[in-house]
């Protein structure tokens, strides 16, 4: 079936949603800055759950922009979504005229959490619906989240070049060598000789040292 009613709803509940916490902000008496310090929780609660409630809406908007069609499923996936998200002017309003208390603060994050853990299942039944090879996929698999981790061995190994080689190859007396262990080895056997050259000379200078004391 078509996604235009599914959005259309979503984008209806969400507006509502948005409405409620706005009308049950009380307006302070008086006119004066002492008379919004009643409801600066309230405020701050209000904030932060438009800035959740907006999150959800953008990412809602962009899931199903990239989806084609919708089933029954995916229709109670997503009234389970707006279900979370429905309470969340109950839970902002507790929250906000009890100071951020710990059992109302509590109940604000359950609230969140189970909307997250609806908003993964809705996106989860709208890529079983149109595979794993659909654009919706491919969208979500472009997140660094779900791409998978490399270890750091196999980094390492897609570097073009190490500074060991590079200082080896550097070093060594023959700059076409393959790898870092023959530029090493051929770096180790140039400074063997100079090493010997340098003791041999120190030794011919302490020994005229001595024959002139």
């Amino acid at each position: 079936m078509a996604k235009t009613r599914l959005e259309a709803f979503s984008d209806g509940v969400i507006a509502i949603i948005i409405t409620i916490m706005v009308l049950e902000m009380k307006v302070p008496e008086g006119g004066s800055l002492a008379s919004l310090q009643p409801v600066v929780p309230v405020l701050l609660s209000y904030i932060l759950s438009f800035v959740y409630l907006g999150i959800y809406w953008n990412n809602h908007h962009h899931m199903l922009h990239a989806s084609r069609r919708v089933t029954g499923s995916v229709l109670w996936a997503n009234l389970h979504l707006l279900f979370w998200l429905s309470l969340v002017p109950f839970t902002t309003g507790w929250m906000g005229s009890n100071d951020f208390s710990e059992v109302p603060a509590a109940v604000y994050g359950v609230v969140l959490l189970m909307a997250a853990i609806a908003y993964y299942i809705l996106q989860q039944r709208l890529i079983a619906t149109h595979g794993k090879d659909s654009v919706l996929r491919k969208a979500i698999g472009t997140d660094w989240r779900a791409r998978p981790r490399r270890s750091s061995t196999s980094r390492r190994s897609d570097w073009p070049s190490c500074l060991r080689c590079s200082r080896s190859r550097s070093m060594s007396s023959s700059p076409s060598s393959g790898s870092c262990l023959t530029g090493a080895s051929n770096a180790r056997s140039r400074m063997k000789p100079e090493a010997g050259r340098d003791t041999a000379t120190f030794g011919e200078h302490r020994s005229e040292l001595r024959r002139n004391t």
